[in-house]
C-alpha cells in the first residue's frame, strides 16, 4: 500500500508497534528493557502509555525515535509510521523524520532547551533545517508559532533566552519546536510533572487544542492517573518492560481501576475529620489496601508550637555596570499563621507563589528582612548563630530532590549519623545504633547503611533524608515539595510514612506543595499562597469545600478530573503568566484586609468574593 493511500484512510494507524524489544549492554550482557510491545495510535487519537519509575515507559518513547545509542543497544520488531518500518532506515533518514514526522515534548525544558541560544534562533533553527527557508522567513513563523501557544509579546521574547522563562512558557516553547513541522505523531514524555497544577492543566489544554487543529496522534507518557483520565482515549499500563494491559480509556479494567483507586481524587475526603492515609495497590495481586484515617494528633490547640507573624522578605534587583539597586522582589510578604504540635498545615500556590521562600525564611536559610518567628519562646530572626544552630534541631527541612540533598561520597549511613555527631548528642557507636533503628522506622534495611545515594531510588532516597531528620528527634519537619518529583505509588508510600511517623512521633509539618490532591488527604489545615502573600487560610474541610478566594477556586478548578463525563468541559481557568514580582525602591507591602468568614477560616478581602 502506497502512503498516499494509506494516509487518506483514517481507520489505518499513524504508529503502529509490533513485538517491539530494545536490550542494552550492560556489564557484559544484552539486558532487555522493554520486550514484546504492541500497540497502534489512530489519526487524532491519544494512547497513555502510564506505568512506574523504571517499568520501560521512557525506553518505549526513545526507541521510537531511535534515539538510545546505537553502540549499546539493540532494537527489534517493527515500528511502523504510516505504514513505512522506520526501524529499517538508514539513520540519515531518520533524521529527517524526527521533527518533521514525528515531535517529541520531554519532561525538563529547560534541560532539553540550549541556554546559550535564544528562544527564537532555536525554533528559526528548526524551521530552516527541514523546510530550507531563509531567516527572515523563519522568523516570521516562529513569532506566529510562539503567538499560537499564548507567548505574550512573541515578538520581543522571541530575543529572550530560556532563564528568562518560567517553567510553562518552557514547555509551550518546547510544544512549538516540536509541533513547527506539523507532524503526524507526537510524543509527550512526561510533559507535565514538573509544573504546577493551573501551569499543568493550560499545557494540557494547549496540546488538546492543537491536536483537534493538526488531527495529531499523541503518545502521552506518564505517570499521574488523573491526566491520562482528562487526555487519553486508550490507556497501555507498563509493569517491568510488558504492557500488561492495553484498553480504552472508558473501558473498567481491573489493574487500571486499581491504579485509579490510589490516585487521590478531588472530594474523596468530604466529612473525614482527620487526615487519611493514600490507598495502596500490589501489582502482583492486583490488590488494594485502602486508606485509613490517621487519630488525633494535635495536641493543645492553645500554644502553637511555631508562631510566623508579618514575615516579609525581598531580594533587591540590581542593574548595569555600577550594579544599581533598581528595585525589590517580595518574595515574602506580610505572613503569619501558627503551628500546632502534631499538625499538619500545607501551604499551597503556584510556582512564584513563594511557599519555599516562606519555609526557609522560617529557619533562616535565606535571611527575612522584617516579622518574627516564635519557637520555644524565641524569635529565631534575632539569635545569633550559635542559638541558631542549637534551635535548629527541632526544626528540620526535607527538600525536593533528594539526590541533591546528599554527599554522593557518602555512605547513607554516614550521612544519616553527620547531624547526630555534629550536634554532639552522643558517641558514634550510639550515632549508629540510632540510625539503624530510624532506618526500620522509615522503611529501609538497616544493612543498607553502607551504600551510597546512587544504589538507591527517588523514594528510597527521600526516605533517607527524612532519616537524616529524624536523628534529631525534630518537633517540626518543613517539607519542601518532599513528593512532588516522585512517581504517583512512590509518592503515596512517602505520605503514608509522614503521617505514620506524625502519629508514633507527633510531629508537626509546613508541607509545602503545589499538588492540591495531595493536600487535601494529608493536611489538617491549608495556607494559599499568591505573589507572596496569604490570600486564604483555614482548615482542609473550609479551604475544599467552601473557597472563599478566586485563586482558591482557580486552584481546585485545575487537579485532572476522573470524570470521564466532564473531560471535554473547558474549565474557566486564567491563562495568564505569575505577574512581575519587581517593585520599585520604597516600596512598601500593602494593609490587607482580611475577614473571618467561620472559625479559623480567614480571607483576605482584595479581589475576594465573601459568602
Amino acid at each position: 500500500m502506497n502512503s498516499k493511500s494509506y494516509n487518506e484512510n483514517s481507520s489505518f494507524p499513524t504508529l503502529s508497534v509490533l513485538n517491539l524489544t530494545s536490550s542494552l549492554y550492560i556489564k557484559g550482557k544484552w539486558k532487555p528493557i522493554i520486550q514484546n510491545i504492541n500497540f497502534e495510535i489512530k489519526p487524532g487519537e491519544t494512547l497513555a502509555v502510564v506505568g512506574e519509575s523504571g517499568s520501560g515507559k521512557s525506553v518505549t518513547a526513545l526507541s521510537i525515535m531511535r534515539l538510545l545509542e546505537e553502540r549499546t543497544s539493540k532494537i527489534t520488531g517493527k515500528i511502523l509510521l504510516d505504514g513505512q518500518d522506520i526501524l529499517s532506515l538508514p539513520l540519515k533518514k531518520m533524521h529527517k523524520i524526527r521533527g518533521n514526522k514525528i515531535g517529541m515534548i520531554f519532561q525538563e525544558p529547560m534541560s532539553s532547551l540550549n541556554p546559550v541560544l535564544t528562544i527564537g534562533e532555536q525554533i528559526s533553527e528548526v524551521l530552516i533545517y527541514h523546510k530550507g527557508i531563509s531567516k527572515a522567513q523563519a522568523k516570521k513563523e516562529t513569532i506566529e508559532l510562539l503567538e499560537k501557544v499564548y507567548i505574550p509579546n512573541a515578538k520581543r521574547r522571541f530575543h529572550e533566552y530560556p532563564h528568562q522563562f518560567s517553567g510553562g512558557m518552557c514547555q509551550r516553547v518546547m510544544i512549538v519546536m516540536s509541533l513547527a513541522m506539523h507532524p503526524k505523531l507526537l510524543i509527550a514524555d512526561e510533559p507535565t510533572t514538573s509544573l504546577d497544577v493551573t501551569i499543568q492543566n493550560q499545557i494540557i489544554n494547549l496540546l488538546k487544542t492543537l491536536q483537534e487543529e493538526y488531527n495529531i496522534s499523541i503518545l502521552f507518557i506518564t505517570h499521574d492517573m488523573g491526566i491520562v483520565a482528562e487526555v487519553a482515549d486508550h490507556i497501555a499500563v507498563m509493569y517491568e518492560g510488558n504492557i500488561v494491559e492495553n484498553a480504552p480509556t472508558s473501558k473498567s479494567h481491573h489493574y487500571k481501576q486499581a491504579l485509579l483507586s490510589t490516585t487521590p481524587r478531588l472530594g474523596s475526603m468530604k466529612n473525614k475529620i482527620w487526615p487519611q492515609k493514600f490507598p495502596t495497590v500490589d501489582i502482583t495481586t492486583d490488590t488494594i489496601k485502602e486508606g485509613v484515617s490517621i487519630k488525633n494528633t494535635i495536641k493543645n490547640k492553645d500554644d502553637p508550637i511555631i508562631s510566623v507573624k508579618n514575615l516579609t522578605t525581598y531580594f533587591d534587583v540590581q542593574s548595569g555596570f555600577f550594579r544599581r539597586k533598581i528595585g525589590s522582589i517580595y518574595a515574602v510578604q506580610n505572613v503569619s499563621f501558627d503551628l500546632y504540635q502534631g499538625e499538619t498545615l500545607s501551604i499551597v500556590g503556584e510556582s512564584g507563589s513563594g511557599k519555599s521562600t516562606t519555609g526557609r525564611s522560617i529557619i533562616r536559610l535565606i535571611e527575612p528582612n522584617s516579622g518574627s518567628v516564635i519557637i520555644n519562646g524565641c524569635n529565631i530572626l534575632t539569635l545569633d548563630r550559635s542559638s541558631l544552630r542549637t534551635i535548629r534541631r527541632s526544626i528540620q527541612m526535607v527538600f525536593q530532590n533528594p539526590l541533591a540533598s546528599l554527599n554522593p561520597s557518602m555512605s547513607i549511613g554516614a550521612s544519616i549519623i553527620e547531624p547526630f555527631l555534629e550536634h554532639k548528642l552522643g558517641t558514634k557507636i550510639e550515632a549508629i545504633d540510632k540510625a539503624a533503628e530510624i532506618l526500620t522506622r522509615v522503611g529501609l534495611k538497616k544493612d543498607m547503611m553502607k551504600r551510597f545515594p546512587h544504589q538507591f531510588s527517588g523514594g528510597q532516597r527521600q526516605r533517607i533524608c527524612i532519616a537524616r531528620c529524624l536523628i534529631l528527634d525534630p518537633k517540626v519537619i518543613i517539607a519542601d515539595e518532599s513528593v512532588s518529583a516522585l512517581d504517583s505509588s512512590i509518592k503515596v508510600q512517602v505520605c503514608n510514612l509522614l503521617m505514620e511517623l506524625q502519629e508514633s512521633l507527633g510531629i508537626s509539618y509546613i508541607f509545602i506543595t503545589h499538588d492540591m490532591s495531595v493536600t487535601e488527604k494529608i493536611s489538617h489545615r491549608v495556607a494559599v499562597m499568591r505573589l507572596g502573600e496569604i490570600v486564604e487560610i483555614g482548615s482542609r474541610a473550609q479551604i475544599f469545600q467552601n473557597p472563599q478566594h478566586p485563586y482558591t477556586n482557580k486552584l481546585l478548578m485545575s487537579i485532572p478530573t476522573f470524570d470521564l463525563s466532564q473531560r471535554n468541559i473547558k474549565k474557566n481557568l486564567l491563562a495568564d503568566e505569575i505577574a512581575n514580582p519587581i517593585r520599585p525602591i520604597n516600596y512598601q507591602p500593602p494593609e490587607r484586609q482580611h475577614k473571618e468568614v467561620e472559625p479559623g477560616h480567614i480571607v483576605q478581602l482584595d479581589h475576594a468574593t465573601v459568602s
